[in-house]
């Protein structure tokens, strides 16, 4: 098996994430617990307890995310059901989880970086006006047209028909109000708070690249993808311009997955709450396998 770990973006988080992890796995609670220590502020309460519209806060959700991911990791090292990785990559704020379990930084660095970069993304949507929609069932080129005739942008390609347009409210309102016209059945306006992965994140794009000039970044120990696109990134340069540029570029998702395959991974496991990656592979190649983990009782599968 050529195993390639997948990890979850924004959107996946969900109020009770990691309890059990928490309570039945002793390397798990130890990340949640230097989470906690290197924040300075109660991230294991809003991951198990909420409220959900504390934990759906850009700010909030994407560092529970990285550390539920994280301690997934852990959990799994520490019951000796962790084979060896071939591959990491992950949806948006999740390729900075896979960063970090390639080994590109330790684990309270990566915190920080997350941590910063939903501060900073939070900060952009509170800004500027943004919106997003869901297209679901049309083509690539079908979707750049609509998105260049409203002056928006295309911001996750996830899966075969299901694209992310973004921008401003009132353009993505727009562009949704007259999909019908141009012959596009399936349109559905996102509740978001803001045009993630679009130019309306540049003040966040800008600050987060001075903020990762402090950073250090090591190699990786097995291939990370970046979203970017599409494509490996192996050099500690590289990687650290691809997080700077994510923030304003499209997810480029499916092509992600599709290279790992290319590439050789043969097996996804899935380290993040709700089966999002999983369903999302199941709509690109049904013969993809994926596994997912999210609490205690998953990995004794």
């Amino acid at each position: 098996m050529a195993l390639a770990l997948i990890f979850s973006g924004q959107g996946a988080q969900k109020v009770g994430m990691g309890r059990s992890l928490y309570d039945q796995s002793p390397a798990a609670r130890a990340v949640f617990d230097e989470a906690n220590r290197v924040l300075g502020w109660d991230l294991a309460k809003l991951c198990f307890e909420g409220p959900d519209a504390d934990l759906t806060q850009t700010k909030i959700c994407q560092p529970a995310l990285y550390v539920h991911g994280s301690a997934l990791v852990a959990a799994l090292k520490e019951q000796g059901k962790l084979p060896a990785v071939s591959y990491a990559l992950g949806l948006s704020l999740g390729e900075i989880t896979a960063c970090t379990a390639a080994g590109v930084f330790d684990f309270a660095t990566g915190l920080k970086v997350v941590a910063e970069r939903g501060r900073l993304m939070q900060q952009a949507c509170e800004q500027t006006s943004g919106g997003m929609a869901a297209v679901i069932g049309e083509e690539r080129d079908t979707v750049y047209k609509l998105c260049q005739e409203f002056d928006i942008e295309a911001a996750n390609f996830n899966a075969p028909g299901q694209i992310i347009i973004s921008g401003e409210k009132t353009k993505v309102a727009a562009a949704v109000a007259a999909a019908k016209d141009r012959g596009i059945k399936k349109v559905i306006p996102l509740n978001v708070a803001g045009a993630y992965h679009s130019r309306l994140m540049e003040p966040a794009r800008a600050a987060f690249a001075a903020y990762l000039d402090t950073v250090t970044f090591a190699a990786p120990q097995f291939t990370i993808f970046t979203n970017t696109t599409g494509r490996s990134v192996s050099t500690p340069a590289d990687i650290k311009a691809a997080l700077v540029k994510q923030v304003v570029s499209s997810v480029l998702w499916e092509d992600c997955m599709r290279s790992a395959v290319a590439a050789g991974a043969t097996e996804f496991w899935e380290l993040g709450p709700g089966g999002v990656l999983a369903g999302l592979a199941k709509r690109t190649d049904r013969n993809w396998i994926v596994k997912s983990y999210a609490e205690f009782a998953d990995l004794a599968g």
